[in-house]
């Protein structure tokens, strides 16, 4: 009995210091990386895959220096390591007056001021030369001295910058983040050509060693955030890291909400509007998905085509999609208690109506709604997993099909396809993926509660969303900021409504940014 206890407690309760998921192994090499560097037991340890790549050779300075280049092939730049290293090393360094005098024991001294390239830099552990090679970077190891030389030549293949797919907008730059960190960071430096943008880098995963950034703009970031996210992240104690999604689970407030308290975003523009915010990303290697912190609940409704567009505009689209997620929270459910409950406030002649559709159904509204909110469920679930050209096909096919066959049937009343379909339609309006998830999952508890309570329990529903929102905090800040503490300024600049350009004048109050006057804007 204790064991079970123990581990229900493992799954459910997570520690209250360091946040990991589980301890990491030792493995037989651990101890050896911090040991001097030596060559050959390098080759020792990487020899066994046949993608790491041993070149051996000679130099002649004042005496013969035997020499050993590592690298991973298809990480590395062939071009580059031919032309810039190995070039270099065999042909145009013999007969180098400045060469001539190179022993063993300088020899590192004299290659750091002699060959060519940006990334260059002494080392003299294991750790750093095995972590050098694996990461796509040449290494140049001296017979058995304790030192040697890394050179940058990272150069495998990789996607390059498309429109996001998930993030699509009409006015707007068209460009995406990409699985290459490097190539995500200058995105981003693009975008904001300033000193005081940081950026951090770490690694994270005892195996992956997985490089991340957290970048942020310091004379505008909050330092007591930037430094909340670095202690964080430095907690985590976790095997693999593969995605931005291993950290937004390891540095939540509260793991057990649906309500996510990160944002996310492919797009560079959206990434650099919300450090111009005072807010901080988390740029990790090998996904285009960049973490932001801290995160709001409104900041899931609005979309960066917002500020390209003109204000009027903008507060248009962003009343229909405030619409269209509470439509889609509430639509199943308040059809449930109408036509269960609260028959008297439904007009004479729709009530005839309603009741004439329902006839021959057999099931109750409550069932009938879940019913059929399964069964989208499961055709959007189809629709999004299938190859595209399936996908959007068996989506709009089987719905059809499944409500024409379910009405006929007298399985469903038409009124409730027409509801469902409503319902699916307004959640569309949800510009956040992660926020839509939220959307489906409540949509349940509410219907339930509907069909209990009528419009009582549509109310208690209600009434423990908004406890629920007001006790969470993203980093430090109130989720429902700034409408609960209410900061009126912030409210009618930039939440539900947005004011015009010439109006934005101060940043996000409740970021406690350092700066938060955004400079003055001229009407023309």
């Amino acid at each position: 009995m204790r064991s079970w206890m123990k581990m229900i407690k493992e799954l459910t309760i997570r520690p209250t210091g360091e946040r990991k998921i589980r301890k990491a192994p030792s493995y037989s090499f651990d101890e050896e990386m911090e040991e001097p560097l030596s060559g050959t037991k390098v080759k020792e340890i990487l020899s066994t895959s046949s993608d790491v790549v041993f070149r051996e050779f000679s130099l002649q300075g004042k005496e013969r220096i035997p020499c050993m280049v590592a690298a991973v092939d298809g990480m590395v730049n062939k071009n580059l390591l031919d032309q810039f290293i190995l070039k270099p090393l065999m042909v145009d360094l013999a007969g180098h007056q400045e060469f001539a005098q190179a022993t063993l024991s300088n020899v590192v001294e004299k290659l750091q001021s002699l060959l060519p390239g940006l990334e260059l830099k002494k080392i003299s552990k294991m750790g750093e030369a095995i972590d050098a090679v694996l990461s796509g970077d040449a290494v140049i190891f001296f017979g058995d001295i304790k030192e040697g030389i890394v050179l940058g030549a990272k150069g495998w293949d990789n996607r390059g910058v498309t429109e996001p797919i998930t993030e699509s907008i009409v006015k707007g730059p068209r460009e995406g983040f990409t699985e290459t960190l490097r190539t995500n960071t200058s995105l981003v430096r693009r975008k904001i050509k300033h000193p005081s943008l940081r950026m951090i880098s770490l690694k994270l995963g005892d195996m992956t060693n997985t490089d991340v950034v957290v970048t942020y703009i310091e004379k505008l970031a909050s330092p007591d955030i930037v430094s909340e996210v670095l202690r964080r992240i430095a907690t985590i104690k976790i095997d693999s890291m593969l995605g931005s999604g291993y950290i937004e689970e390891m540095i939540e407030d509260n793991p057990y909400s649906p309500f996510p308290q990160l944002a996310f975003t492919e797009r560079p523009d959206v990434l650099a509007g919300k450090l111009m915010e005072g807010k901080v990303g988390i740029i990790v290697d090998g996904t285009p998905v960049v973490l932001v912190v801290p995160a709001t609940l409104w900041q899931f409704l609005n979309i960066n085509e917002d500020y390209y567009q003109r204000a009027v505009v903008a507060i248009l689209s962003r009343f229909i999609r405030y619409v269209g997620a509470f439509v889609a929270i509430v639509a199943p459910s308040v059809y449930i208690a109408v036509t269960t409950f609260h028959q008297e406030i439904i007009p004479t002649d729709l009530l005839m109506s309603i009741s004439a559709s329902r006839q021959g159904v057999p099931f109750p509204a409550l069932l009938e709604a879940i019913t059929m909110t399964i069964a989208l469920e499961i055709l959007q679930e189809a629709g999004l997993r299938l190859p595209k050209p399936i996908g959007s096909t068996i989506g709009i096919v089987g719905a059809l099909v499944i409500g024409d066959a379910a009405v006929k049937a007298s399985l469903v009343s038409p009124l409730m396809v027409i509801i469902t379909g409503l319902t699916a339609i307004a959640s569309y309006a949800i510009p956040t993926f992660d926020l839509g998830l939220v959307v489906r999952i409540i949509r349940f508890p509410f219907m339930i509660l509907a069909g209990f309570l009528g419009f009582f329990g549509v109310s208690v529903g209600l009434y423990l969303v908004i406890v629920h929102l007001l006790s969470l905090r993203s980093f430090g800040v109130p989720y429902l900021s700034p409408v609960a503490p209410l900061r009126v300024r912030a409210l009618l600049q930039d939440t539900i409504v947005r004011a015009p350009w010439w109006a934005l004048k101060r940043r996000p109050q409740f970021l406690d940014v350092e700066n938060p006057q955004s400079g003055e804007k001229g009407k023309g």
